[in-house]
C-alpha cells in the first residue's frame, strides 16, 4: 500500500468586507494510505482532448478537525494536483476520501 502525506483543502464561508461573502480555503496536512490508484479518460465529442478524471481513494488518519468539518472538505492536493473531493467515507479514526477530476475551484491566498 502506497503512503500518502498531503494537504486537504476545507471551505469557509466568511465575510471578507462588508456584504462580501467568498468561500475561503484552508489547507491543512494528513497522512494515511492510498487504498485505490485509478484513472479514467474520458472522450466526448464537445472536447478535442478528453477530461481526466481519478477513481482513486485517499484515507488519512482524521483529527478534530476533519472531523467537525467533513462537509466542508472540497479537495486533496496529490502528486503535485488539487483532486476534487466527490465522497467522504467516515470510519473513525479514518476518513476514506473518493477523488475525481481536477479542482478548479478557490485556492488559499498565498502572499
Amino acid at each position: 500500500m502506497v503512503r500518502f502525506f498531503g494537504v486537504v483543502g476545507f471551505s469557509n464561508n466568511q465575510e471578507t468586507s462588508p456584504g462580501v461573502w467568498e468561500d475561503v480555503i484552508t489547507e491543512k496536512s494528513y497522512t494515511g494510505d492510498v487504498i485505490k490508484d485509478t484513472r479514467q479518460l474520458e472522450a466526448s465529442s464537445e472536447h478535442i482532448n478528453g477530461d481526466i478524471n481519478v477513481r482513486n481513494s485517499i484515507s488519512i488518519v482524521a483529527n478534530g478537525f476533519a472531523n467537525e468539518r467533513i462537509f466542508a472538505i472540497k479537495y486533496v492536493k496529490w502528486r503535485g494536483v488539487r483532486w476534487h473531493v466527490t465522497d467522504v467515507d467516515v470510519r473513525p479514526p479514518r476518513l476514506i476520501l473518493s477523488l475525481g477530476g481536477i479542482w478548479n475551484g478557490n485556492t488559499p491566498n498565498v502572499t
